[in-house]
């Protein structure tokens, strides 16, 4: 039997590498999720983890995507912010949502954050962001945590992933993490969304940012007063009053 070895991040930081396996505490939207990742390998969609059941300590098996992740470092690695990144990350959402399309959730399926789906909603990611990417040899391999996948708008799905790597996030929060060439994004937006295949106005994806970003703060402290723990951390931490604090910069964000 191979070794656990802790993989880091996460602000659960339940997730344990047994050799080419992930091991993770399930929760309730666990075998919703699992059935998201088996339409994605049925429809040959290589950028997540595959779902490999249940081990004999009720964890959830998935699939290990090889490569380097961000983990825990600040400021991120230097690729996270080039106009390459920018390129494959928006790339894959466009291929995430093309293969999804045709996914109908059961009736009874159950969402972290809850969602019902109905016709013209995809099962988005919710979280593709830096941290939860894995690149090798200069080549995004995917995305893993599919926790929060749940049925949204593409454009919501989109917004977040342009939040996280344009990086449109508070200046403070992204300075932190080595970015900040603040009038570079407009342009850097105007690539990802090229990418991915979006050519409305910018100015009416920043509102859909800042419902976005708005509903997400707003998830968070129901779940932390629900007295989920994760979400209690994030309340610690400041994610909230960050995440308001972005809706309130984009305002002034540069439509050209």
């Amino acid at each position: 039997m191979d070794e656990e070895h802790r993989l880091p991040g996460g602000n659960t930081g339940g997730a344990v590498r047994i050799g080419d396996t992930v091991r993770r505490v399930p929760g309730r939207w666990t075998p919703s999720v699992h059935a998201v990742l088996r339409h994605l390998e049925a429809a040959g969609f290589d950028g997540a983890p595959r779902a490999l059941g249940f081990d004999d300590q009720g964890r959830e098996i998935l699939s290990y995507l090889p490569g380097d992740v961000v983990g825990d470092t600040r400021p991120w690695p230097i690729w996270v912010h080039s106009d390459e990144a920018l390129r494959q990350v928006a790339g894959w959402l466009r291929d995430l949502h093309g293969a999804v399309a045709s996914f109908t959730p059961p009736s009874d399926a159950t969402w972290r954050e809850g969602g019902t789906w109905r016709p013209g909603l995809i099962i988005g990611h919710n979280d593709a962001a830096p941290y939860n990417a894995t690149w090798q040899d200069g080549r995004l391999v995917g995305f893993f945590d599919w926790d929060f996948a749940a049925p949204v708008t593409p454009e919501w799905d989109l917004a977040f992933t342009a939040f996280a790597w344009v990086p449109l996030h508070a200046r403070h929060v992204v300075a932190a993490e080595g970015f900040t060439a603040f009038a570079q994004r407009p342009r850097r937006l105007r690539l990802f969304l090229d990418a991915y295949g979006w050519s409305g106005p910018l100015e009416q994806f920043i509102d859909i940012v800042r419902q976005r970003v708005t509903a997400s703060a707003q998830g968070i402290r129901r779940s932390a007063a629900a007295g989920d723990p994760a979400y209690q951390n994030m309340i610690k931490n400041g994610v909230d009053t960050a995440l308001e604090t972005a809706v309130n910069e984009l305002a002034d964000f540069p439509h050209h």
